[in-house]
């Protein structure tokens, strides 16, 4: 249940921060002194004059006091509305963060060793990578998938290739998040299918698939059919495992590749927020209880290089979301207020020259998703901007998450950086910069409007060039990029996955479609063509069936294809 009128309910935040700092806005007359005396003298002699700002073009002074920040706002504890300071009362102090690494390569052989030798590095839970081919709905045989399978992920064609990749390993011991988008609903059903398989209730299920079409159209650009089809389908799914998988989150709202496509700290915050009042709203509007479904909605962001503004901005994510949903959604209390994040740190910081600086990179920006209170944590090894990582790559990745937890007393001390002038500062912009994008993009008819006229595609491009530009005139230093370079760069060790895993998966396609029973496919998939052409009736048992009956990847997806249409995006240049 919707509580206010959109529009006039983001005016109304904006107008509510604009006075609350006005009030605030009150020159400390202790500072006015230090600056006069002090500091304009010092700058003067040092010819100092310098201007900064973060890369949501919020200006940084030289220091902050408490005139900077808004008084009596957001006195809250952690584990306490609206969960600026965290999630949970003892957030690091009770229970670690998940040390989720992102792997997946070649066969479901080789993804299947890898995870294994993640669990006994000591892993806490598993996350899937897979190719291209999968990612966009395309079998291992399809002329499309030439040269791609198994090169950045995994590849699963059928339900078969899940049963390989999943082998021996105890699903209903072990939380897995898969990323995967347009066939969100296949691998769902291939996973479930493997657990029913092995005898394990798909209540006892825990993990994350993504499903986040909408940050697709934005920026990852892989999709399979258009806007509206997709969330109809994300919809099933959502009435599904709410009813079937309870612990299973089965929308993961992310702005990691809405960043990594170009945007900064307040796009990336604002459009990934935006994203989940839509899934919201869908869920609302499909007759689930917000109470219910809302607790499974889970977010991705990234951290990049940024420190104090990727910290401030999971927190303003918290508060945002929290008191929205209370505000505008009506829901007064529970575990959907507190908003729980994955944060995977920034692939576009690492850099091909000079590599081995990747891991200080990685380390960085781990350690400001730690203090910005993430539940898990994917840490990039140092030789991805090269290729898929090595084993000794990832190893070392990992270590550098477990020297964090073990080693610096970071988890000792809750939000220990809460109540920083600068960061409560950075926190509040942030904050009323996402509320000015949310009004914008309601303006325009909300989110999907806003995809297809252009408008988030265009901000993030904007935002891009702005950087590279940056960049190329030194006004941005990359270490090793365009100050600090040499002549000859270091050499690493570089995986290589050749063309084995596509012969591999092209030949078990053959045998499973000699093997299966062709006549029961064809009857599978022409009834998920009629629950797909009905649109009020749930799609995933179809789904299910038809996985059960080893109908491949592509094989389902071109039901869809055919029902549904395809896309394509509007020009923005």
């Amino acid at each position: 249940m919707i509580l206010l009128e959109t529009e006039n309910y983001w005016k109304h935040k904006i107008n509510e921060l604009s006075k609350l700092k006005k009030s605030s806005d009150k020159d400390d007359e202790d500072v006015r002194k230090w600056e006069k005396e002090i500091l304009e003298p010092w700058n003067k002699k040092s010819n100092n004059n310098e201007e900064f700002s973060t890369t949501s073009d919020i200006d940084v002074k030289t220091s902050y006091s408490a005139s900077d920040v808004i008084k009596k706002r957001d006195k809250s504890m952690p584990g306490e509305f609206p969960f600026t300071r965290g999630p949970y009362p003892n957030m690091y102090r009770g229970k670690k963060w998940t040390m989720r690494m992102f792997s997946g390569f070649g066969t479901p052989e080789d993804t299947n060793n890898r995870l294994k030798y993640l669990i006994k590095n000591g892993q806490t839970g598993l996350s899937i990578a897979f190719d291209m081919p999968t990612l966009y709905g395309y079998d291992a045989d399809n002329d499309r998938s030439r040269g791609e399978v198994g090169k950045c992920g995994c590849n699963i064609s059928s339900l078969k290739d899940m049963e390989i990749l999943l082998k021996d390993i105890p699903l209903n011991q072990v939380s897995t998040s898969m990323t995967i988008n347009a066939p969100a609903s296949i691998l769902t059903a291939m996973y479930a299918s493997v657990a029913s398989k092995n005898n394990i209730p798909l209540n006892e299920l825990r993990g994350t698939v993504q499903t986040d079409i909408l940050k697709e159209y934005i920026a990852q650009k892989e999709w399979a059919y258009p806007p509206k089809d997709h969330m109809r389908i994300v919809r099933d799914m959502m009435e599904y495992c709410t009813k079937e998988m309870p612990k299973w989150n089965y929308v993961s709202i992310s702005g990691y590749h809405i960043r990594e496509a170009g945007s900064n700290a307040a796009q990336e915050l604002a459009f990934t927020l935006a994203n989940g009042f839509t899934y919201l709203e869908l869920g609302q509007k499909a007759g689930l209880k917000t109470e219910e479904f809302a607790p499974r909605l889970s977010f991705f962001f990234n951290c990049t290089m940024n420190f104090f503004e990727e910290i401030a901005k999971f927190r303003a994510a918290r508060r945002i979301w929290a008191t929205v949903l209370k505000e505008k959604y009506g829901v007064e209390k529970g575990p959907a207020l507190a908003l729980r994040f994955h944060t995977q740190t920034s692939g576009a910081s690492l850099t091909w020259q000079q590599p081995m600086n990747n891991i200080v990179r990685t380390a960085i920006e781990a350690l400001a998703g730690v203090l910005g209170g993430t539940q898990s944590l994917h840490t990039n090894s140092y030789d991805e901007a090269w290729a898929l990582p090595t084993e000794q790559a990832v190893k070392v990745a990992l270590r550098t998450q477990q020297i964090i937890a073990e080693e610096t007393g970071v988890v000792q001390a809750v939000d220990p950086l809460g109540g920083s002038y600068y960061l409560e500062h950075l926190t509040n912009e942030l904050e009323e910069k996402a509320y000015r994008y949310f009004e914008k993009i309601d303006s325009l008819g909300g989110v999907i409007s806003a995809i297809e006229k252009g408008y988030l595609q265009k901000e993030i491009a904007e935002t891009a060039y702005r950087s590279q530009l940056d960049i190329e005139k030194e006004k941005e230093v990359i270490v090793g990029v365009n100050k600090y370079t040499e002549e000859e760069e270091d050499k690493i060790e570089i995986l290589k996955v050749d063309d084995e895993a596509q012969r591999i998966q092209v030949n078990r396609l053959k045998q499973l479609k000699n093997d299966r029973d062709n006549n029961k496919v064809r009857e599978s998939l022409e009834n998920l063509r009629k629950t797909y052409e009905s649109n009020d009736k749930n799609c995933m048992n179809d789904t299910i069936k038809a996985v059960q009956a080893y109908a491949t990847l592509q094989e389902i997806v071109d039901v869809g294809r055919e029902v549904f249409g395809e896309w394509k995006e509007p020009q923005i240049f």
